[in-house]
């Protein structure tokens, strides 16, 4: 796709030598993190968005010059091209143009027009549309004929011969569309006997908003609601602007034969106009939500995959229950499941035998801390746990998901002879070990961090989630030793089918001593090992680089700067001090440019350095259940999902609250991502608690001290109080009260 280096440089203002240097680089092969993180040197340091950025364009732009060029052999061989009309066709930028252009010539079922046309009736058309100052019944009924009885069939023929005209001038459409721009509307109305069928989208019973600000939620909800059959859905501007538009190009007179002419244009904008455009923009803003939401659940998501790790511990895990008992899992500091075992410690007679088991066990396994989902029972698991006064960390961990691994094939094939409850348990305890190395495991969608992710593009929320997950893994690293196939699966250049022929011949041989032994594992080529090699991680290998970032390819400059020093490789590795003495200017080459480099510097300075802040404990109120939560109330808490209209928040009852847009923050914001990030733990006020409905309304902002700001003209800049409120309800896309409805155990479960 290099050929659309220039395209791509000009629309996204990118250089050409850059844009086609990636372009270079993804033809041969080469994965977004290996250029982004390899090949500075070569792309002036472009990072993972721009490169995927300028693949997506050029991707475009290839589909773009694919269809021009189809379009341009379809009327070529109907001998209709001209140089005027291949002009447009060279000066059209979008895929809508081009069918605006291509639609008069476009293969259709038969129309109302082609049949007035089969009966003569075109002329008659021509008649009217050129205004002449003639008597329109009396030149119609030269056309009558044994088809066409009356010279008012005649007429209608003509009207919709010119319906069809008008639908297809390529000038109109590019009008109507800016018209749909700038002043459409989205309408919904309830359908008659759906009232009660449909009560939560009564919001949307009698609801209009123009598309130019209708944000993704609103959109999705309506578009929900209209597949579902309950509402009826509209997109126009007003038909009088509409009609007045097209007017204004095409009447040119004032007589009888004008009044057809605008009848023929009102069927035009009703019949034919309108329905299409209609259906081009609810596709385009259905895209463009769908955009929106994805963008949501990947940042979500990404920050949920670069959770703080509690790294190596041995753990006991735990996945709570009631009735059925405390599923406990004792694990080593790689993952390893070491023991299983039920307590039961909500029947009083079985109390005393679960307060033995879990001493007896964590004496046993020298357990270092524990790791307890945060569902069903956990807050009370927790509760026992720490009555017990064993002096080591207690985490809640969010089991989004973890019941979906527990049934997966992927569980099934690491214990094959255990039960979903076990699997269960071990899961939360290594997704508290390394939430990413755990969650890769699981499908995004069920991790439970979206925003109307069941509405949007499947094929799409996937794409971008895989890519999500392929530049979180690569950032982080990998340890060649101990991660699972399904984690080595996401490393650049690596796919499934290597990623087990890894994990075999890592059995065969017993663990990897150098990144030099990829290159026997069965199907990984020199192509492969180059893009993976980087991020795969050998601790205590025979080679001390191989447990840091730095390339096998550079290598060789690492043995020339600790040379230089006068000192061996592993003694420059961690030294800040020897690092500092190097002068890159020296070691600037044809093949190692000063990106590169400065990467090589800032590895060795800190190898392998996880970018990962560690885990640490976080205590919640001592409240259990939404009855415990009473309004007024200030609590901590901890961000679990962020969508366009606010936050959720987890105060450790088992419903999670939601912090609206406009109670985040004393500064007007209206992307609660502006001030919020995934497991951030905050301080919350309870403003309305609905136990019935299991609804909490929560704050931040009302726990934290309104900034002074100086008066502006008399008026705060940003104020919460009357007009500006409503405001700001209104551009955060959603009222409290349409949140609410929303949330039902906890939002995305």
């Amino acid at each position: 796709m290099i050929e659309f280096a220039g395209g791509v440089s000009a629309k996204l203002n990118i250089a050409k030598q850059q844009v086609a240097t990636v372009l270079e680089l993804l033809n041969e092969g080469a994965t977004i993190p290996f250029i982004a993180r390899y090949r500075k040197d070569r792309t002036g340091a472009l990072d993972e968005v721009q490169i995927q950025q300028i693949q997506d364009e050029a991707k475009f732009q290839k589909e773009f010059s694919e269809r021009k060029a189809f379009i341009e052999k379809t009327i070529t061989e109907q001998n209709k091209m001209t140089e005027a009309l291949q002009a447009k066709l060279d000066t059209a930028t979008t895929i809508a143009e081009l069918e605006d252009i291509y639609l008069p010539y476009k293969p259709k079922r038969k129309t109302k027009a082609q049949t007035a046309r089969e009966n003569g009736l075109e002329p008659l058309a021509l008649l009217i549309w050129e205004q002449e100052n003639k008597d329109p019944l009396a030149e119609a009924a030269a056309f009558v004929t044994e088809v066409v009885k009356t010279p008012e069939e005649a007429l209608q023929g003509a009207r919709d011969i010119i319906a069809e005209m008008v639908n297809e001038d390529a000038q109109v459409r590019a009008k109507m569309r800016k018209l749909f721009e700038d002043t459409a509307t989205v309408q919904s109305k309830v359908l008659a006997d759906k009232e009660a069928e449909g009560i939560k989208y009564k919001d949307y019973y009698d609801f209009s908003e123009p598309v130019s600000k209708i944000p993704s939620h609103r959109m999705l909800a309506v578009m929900r609601g209209f597949m579902e059959g309950i509402l009826r859905m509209n997109i126009a501007p007003s038909e009088e602007d509409a009609l007045a538009m097209i007017e204004r190009l095409f009447v040119k007179a004032n007589n009888a034969t004008t009044e057809h002419l605008k009848k023929g244009i009102k069927d035009a904008y009703r019949r034919l106009l309108q329905p299409s455009l209609e259906s081009e923009f609810r596709t385009a803003l259905k895209t463009k939500a769908d955009e929106e939401a994805i963008n949501v659940f990947a940042e979500n998501l990404r920050q949920l995959l670069l959770s703080s790790p509690l790294g190596g511990k041995r753990l006991l895990a735990i996945d709570p229950g009631y009735r059925t008992g405390c599923k406990v899992v004792c694990l080593d500091e790689k993952g390893t499941l070491l023991k299983t075992e039920l307590i039961y410690i909500h029947e009083p007679g079985r109390l005393a035998d679960a307060e033995h088991k879990i001493c007896s066990l964590v004496q046993q396994y020298n357990t270092q801390a524990f790791a307890i989902g945060d569902g069903t029972a956990g807050r009370e698991t927790e509760q026992f746990i720490k009555k017990l006064n064993l002096n080591l960390p207690v985490f809640l961990v969010n089991e989004d998901g973890a019941s979906v691994y527990s049934a997966s094939e992927t569980a099934r094939e690491e214990f094959p002879e255990q039960d979903i409850t076990v699997r269960g348990a071990v899961s939360i305890g290594r997704r508290l070990m390394d939430p990413l190395a755990e969650l890769v495991k699981i499908d995004p969608k069920s991790i439970g961090v979206g925003q109307y992710q069941h509405d949007v593009s499947q094929v799409r929320l996937k794409e971008r989630l895989d890519q999500t997950v392929v530049s979180c893994v690569n950032q982080v690293g990998v340890n060649l030793n101990t991660a699972s196939k399904h984690l080595l699966s996401y490393v650049s250049g690596i796919g499934p089918s290597i990623a087990e022929n890894i994990v075999n011949y890592r059995h065969e041989i017993g663990g990897f001593t150098s990144r030099k032994q990829l290159l026997k594992v069965p199907r990984l080529g020199n192509k492969a090992y180059e893009q993976c090699a980087g991020f795969l991680r050998i601790k205590d290998g025979e080679n001390p680089l191989d447990a840091s970032a730095v390339h096998p390819e550079v290598y060789d400059v690492v043995t020339q700067m600790a040379k230089d020093l006068g000192m061996d490789v592993k003694s420059i590795i961690g030294n800040e001090e020897a690092v500092k003495q190097l002068d890159i200017k020296k070691y600037i080459s044809e093949a190692t440019g000063e990106h590169t480099l400065r990467d090589i510097l800032n590895e060795l300075k800190k190898p392998g350095l996880d970018p990962r802040s560690e885990a640490q404990q976080f205590e919640f109120a001592n409240i259990y259940s939404i009855e415990d939560v009473k309004v007024g109330m200030v609590i901590p808490g901890v961000v679990t999902n962020i969508t366009r209209f606010g936050a959720f928040v987890d105060i450790g009852v088992k419903q999670d609250g939601l912090v609206h847009v406009s109670e985040i923050s004393h500064t007007y914001i209206t992307d609660p991502g502006e001030a919020l990030k995934l497991n951030q733990k905050v301080t919350v006020k309870v403003l309305e608690v609905d136990a019935a409905r299991k609804r909490i309304a929560l704050s931040i902002k009302q726990t934290q001290e309104a900034p002074q700001r100086k008066p502006q003209g008399g008026q705060p800049r940003h104020g919460h109080h009357g007009k500006d409120r409503e405001k700001e309800k209104d551009m955060s896309g959603m009222n409290m009260n349409d949140a609410l409805s929303l949330l039902k155990k906890k939002f995305g479960k």
